[in-house]
């Protein structure tokens, strides 16, 4: 299960957002060239690393409830998206503290 544009777009924005700031730092010569280079591409890696992190956290979570929901009655089945992805942000929240 994929991540929504919604969640995509926020994540972006915050990557859009870290390589404005370091540009801006590197231009008032707060820090060499280099340096904001440096600073944009761990913080590009820093948001392919969360987005991976996520991405595995919606994996488990859909695995954990498609394999709970095979214990109930047919009757009760059904795991929605919803139900995944609220999951998923209680297992990146511990997993985060």
């Amino acid at each position: 299960m994929a991540l929504t544009a919604e969640q995509q777009a926020v994540i972006q924005q915050e990557i859009d957002e870290q390589v404005f700031r370091l540009t801006a730092e590197a231009e008032s010569g707060l820090y060499t060239k280099q340096q904001a280079r440096d600073g944009v591409n761990r913080q590009i890696d820093l948001g392919m690393e969360q987005r991976r992190a996520k991405l595995e956290a919606v994996r488990l979570a859909k695995e954990i409830l498609m394999e709970n929901d095979r214990n109930k009655p047919t009757a009760e089945r059904g795991v929605v998206a919803s139900d995944v992805t609220a999951f998923a942000d209680d297992l990146i929240n511990y997993i985060n503290q």
